[in-house]
This record gives C-alpha cells, sequence and structure tokens, in this order.
C-alpha cells in the first residue's frame, strides 16, 4: 500500500514524469485510441464514437498528468472532464454495452501505465526510490480511473434511461410480476425485458455500503462476472442506490467458480450474493429468492467474502433464519469461543479449518497459512475451553462455527470482564 504522504523525492520524481508525458501527449493519445478500438473494431468504425472517445483519452490523460506534475503532497479532488461525459452520451445513445467502457478504460490505462513505467526506469534506474514511486503513483492512477470510469458508466446508463422512456419501467414492472408470482406469459414477458426466460438463470445481488453513485460500477461488475460465469450479459434492474438486481442467462450450467476471481476486476467494495442455476420462470424466481436469502445473511458483517454461492451457504442460511436462536446455539456449542475478541477468533477460525480438513493439521495450516504445530496447539487450547473433543458433536460444532464465521458479532458474545 503506497504511504499517505510520499516522500518529497518521490513527488518530484513523479512530476518529472509526468512533464515528459505531457511532452508526447500526441503519441500517448494515439496509441490510447489504437487500444481501444482493437478492443472494439465495431465502435472504432463510428466516427462519432471514435472522436468521442479519443477526446475523452485526450482529456483524462492531460488531467491525470497534470494533477501529478503539480507536485501535490495528496491526491487533489477527482472531477470528470466534460469530454469524458461525452462519450457516456455517445455510447448509450448508440445502444454499445456498457461494459465497452470499463473496458476502454482499462485498455487506456494499461497503456498510459506502460509508459509511465518506462519514462520512470529511465529517470530512476533503480532501488527504493524507484519503488516508492511506482506504487504511490500506481495508486493514484488506478484512484483516478476508478472514480471517472464510475461516474462515466452511472452517467451512461441514465442517459440510456432517457433514451428508451419507459423502457426501464416496463422491465421493473415485468421483473416484479414475475418474482410476485404472477399469472404472466413466459413468452411475452421474455419479449418485454429482451431476455429469454425459458433458459437456465442464475441470480445475482450486488451491493456496496452507501458510496456516492455506484450504479455505473455495479452495472459494470454484473457484466464482467456474466462474461467470467459463460453466459450471455446480464438482465439487470436498480432496486436503490446501492444494490442491483442481475440474472445470467445460460443454456448449461454457468462456470460459477470463477466468480471469485473476476470480482477483483470490479470497485473493491462491492460484494455479490449468488443463486442457484434454476430452469424456466420459476427458476428465475427461485434463484433470485435464494441469492436475497444470501445478501440478507452476509450484509450485516462487512469482512466477509465478496463472492458468497448459494451452495456454500444453504445450510448456514437456514440456521439462521431465527437470528436469536442462531446466537443461543453458538453462544451453547461453542462456550469461551464465542466471544467476540481476537483471540476467540483466531481459534475459532483454526478449529474451523481443523475440522473441515478432516483433523488434517497440515492441510489446514497451508489453509491457514501458518505451521502444523501452531494449528495443534490452537486446536488443544480450544479444545481445553470447550471442555469436551470437538469430534464429540462434530455437527453442531461445524455448523456453530460457520455461523459465527458468517454472521460474526451478530451471534457472539460480549467479551468477559478482565479478557
Amino acid at each position: 500500500m503506497a504511504a499517505e504522504t510520499p516522500s518529497p523525492e518521490v513527488i518530484n520524481l513523479m512530476g518529472d514524469v509526468a512533464e515528459l508525458m505531457l511532452a508526447e501527449i500526441d503519441d500517448l493519445v494515439a496509441e490510447m485510441d489504437a487500444a481501444e478500438v482493437e478492443l472494439s473494431p465495431a465502435a472504432g468504425s463510428d466516427a462519432a464514437v471514435l472522436a468521442d472517445t479519443s477526446a475523452s483519452n485526450r482529456a483524462n490523460a492531460v488531467r491525470l498528468l497534470s494533477m501529478f506534475a503539480r507536485r501535490d503532497a495528496k491526491m487533489a479532488p477527482i472531477d470528470i472532464p466534460p469530454e469524458a461525459l461525452d462519450v457516456a452520451r455517445t455510447v448509450a445513445r448508440r445502444g454499445l454495452d456498457l461494459d465497452l467502457i470499463f473496458q476502454s478504460y482499462r485498455r487506456g490505462q494499461n497503456v498510459a501505465w506502460s509508459r509511465y513505467l518506462k519514462h520512470a526506469a529511465q529517470l530512476e534506474s533503480t532501488g527504493p526510490l524507484l519503488f516508492e514511486l511506482l506504487e504511490v503513483a500506481s495508486a493514484r492512477m488506478f484512484e483516478y480511473v476508478d472514480h471517472v470510469v464510475a461516474g462515466v458508466i452511472a452517467a451512461a446508463q441514465r442517459e440510456r434511461e432517457e433514451v428508451l422512456g419507459g423502457a426501464i419501467a416496463r422491465r421493473a414492472e415485468t421483473i416484479r410480476l414475475i418474482l410476485d408470482g404472477a399469472a404472466i406469459d413466459t413468452g411475452r414477458a421474455g419479449e418485454r425485458l429482451g431476455y429469454d426466460l425459458r433458459q437456465r438463470h442464475t441470480a445475482l445481488v450486488l451491493w456496496t455500503p452507501p458510496h456516492g453513485d455506484v450504479q455505473g460500477a455495479l452495472e459494470s461488475a454484473a457484466a464482467v462476472l456474466a462474461r467470467a460465469a459463460g453466459t450471455r450479459p446480464p438482465l439487470t434492474l436498480s432496486v436503490g442506490p446501492s444494490t442491483l438486481w442481475a440474472w445470467l442467462g445460460s443454456s448449461s450450467e454457468p462456470v460459477v467458480d470463477a466468480l471469485s476471481d473476476a470480482i477483483t476486476q470490479a470497485q473493491n467494495h462491492i460484494r455479490v450474493a449468488v443463486g442457484p442455476t434454476r430452469p424456466g420462470i420459476t427458476g428465475f424466481r427461485r434463484s433470485h429468492e435464494a441469492a436475497l436469502a444470501i445478501q440478507s445473511l452476509l450484509a450485516g458483517h462487512p469482512g466477509g467474502a465478496r463472492v458468497a454461492l448459494f451452495r456454500d451457504l444453504e445450510v448456514t442460511a437456514l440456521a439462521a433464519q431465527n437470528p436469536d436462536r442462531a446466537a443461543e446455539f453458538v453462544s451453547a456449542t461453542l462456550g469461551p469461543l464465542a466471544e467476540d475478541t481476537s483471540a476467540a477468533a483466531r481459534l475459532r477460525d483454526t478449529l474451523r479449518v481443523f475440522l473441515d480438513e478432516a483433523d488434517n493439521a497440515p492441510r489446514a495450516a497451508g489453509r491457514l497459512h501458518t505451521h502444523r504445530n501452531t494449528v495443534l496447539q490452537r486446536v488443544a487450547r480450544a479444545t481445553e475451553l470447550l471442555g469436551y473433543q470437538p469430534g464429540e458433536r462434530r455437527l453442531a460444532m461445524e455448523l456453530a462455527l460457520e455461523l459465527a464465521h458468517q454472521l460474526g458479532p451478530r451471534v457472539l458474545t460480549a467479551p468477559q470482564p478482565g479478557a
């Protein structure tokens, strides 16, 4: 992680590199344009899209590099260039996939960063100063691009809604009817949605803590996940400032195991609950209900995994339907291990992984990134606090540990005085 206050030497060097890049801005923009046309030749053949994209690339590059060249110790507030918002309007009016914006920005960022690396190495060939420079410059470049791309995608979504007029309202109404179990013809509903309801469906709920205007980021994340799962582009419905419902349609089983890696391409505050894959209009509804249950389970515990699959958490969700009863069960089963302390958390986590690995200490140690002797010592300490061997009540023990792991403070007990 970059230092909060970089050294003056790094700030000056970062400005020197930026000035070199500003001096060759025409070449930089041309290379960014070419990389983005390669991503989408169809968009590149549209003169208006190409002109707006090039203007946006220039405006963003000049703005970011000028920020670096000012040699400010702290990152200045980020404003989205008007040229970038022009692209949003053009993309929306042409009916292009909004994920094209996200992918284009990443292509452009890669080009700019490659040039930055080359110039940085020319000014400072090696050593700690170069390392700190790259760390600080990379962090600031990512912060700028993440902020701008989220704003641009959100603007494109708003523009598309205006262009489509009542289409968004009709989509929301149709989805609500399906979810309410209303008698609705599958073919007609699919036509209204532009989505085949006869296929298999995997529902997603994407959410984030309140974080400004994040709808563009959520839409982009849904598109990234659909691509990773090997499905068609998602059907989406915004249901609030920080929540998006989505469905991935497919003719076969999607690759849901790929979603955990794919979510790293999205903004780091976005989390996803994934329902089971089910067929037909009933499956559309059932998968969504399951995804909502997983979101409800995890929403109050921000420290959990970013992607949560229903298949992994179905039993936990069933056990947690009555939160008070779940807390009583955890307390009765885990005893002192149910305390909301860091020491108890280490013992719980070690014991949970140890039991999941069939009492195999070396495998548990590998997952926990520690030594097998440390695992055995913690398991022995946990057993001492429990007062019985965990294997004697294995099913209850594993469930209680999983509830504590997924729900955190909601099912844990306050520390005892002096703990």
